[in-house]
């Protein structure tokens, strides 16, 4: 049996105005179409915060300061196991653009389970709807 590559992604949780800035992937990709926390793969040699400050510059052009990890989950595809870290985050500067992905959006946590997200994302969702404004 083949163990599977795990791979490390950081994702940020941006809030603004008590709403939260959510991405949604390109056709084409891996789970194009679904909507995510902004974010990428981690690179050799990266930090995870290192990787957030890199993704979050080139996908959506902002500049942000990664705060203490919120939560890991760890979730297996057919494919592949994905270990994804999500960081509180301050915007430091910049609005969102869509560089490298395809709409964005500030969302209400109340209003996030209005958009389809991958099943990895899905304890991050149930966190984020019980949280205090």
């Amino acid at each position: 049996m083949v163990e599977k590559t795990i791979i490390q992604v950081a994702a940020g949780l941006i809030k603004k105005d008590h709403r939260y800035l959510i991405t949604k992937r390109p056709a084409g990709v891996h789970l194009g179409g679904f909507w995510e926390f902004p974010g990428g793969k981690r690179e050799t040699g990266e930090s995870l915060e290192e990787c957030l400050r890199r993704e979050l510059k080139e996908e959506v052009g902002i500049d942000i300061t990664p705060g203490p990890p919120f939560h890991t989950v760890r979730h297996e595809y057919p494919e592949k196991v994905i270990e994804l870290h999500f960081f509180c985050c301050t915007l430091q500067s910049g609005a969102p653009q869509t560089l490298g992905c395809q709409e964005w959006k500030w969302v209400a946590p109340k209003d996030l389970p209005n958009y389809e997200f991958p099943p990895a994302d899905q304890p991050i969702l149930d966190m984020l709807q019980h949280e205090p404004l």
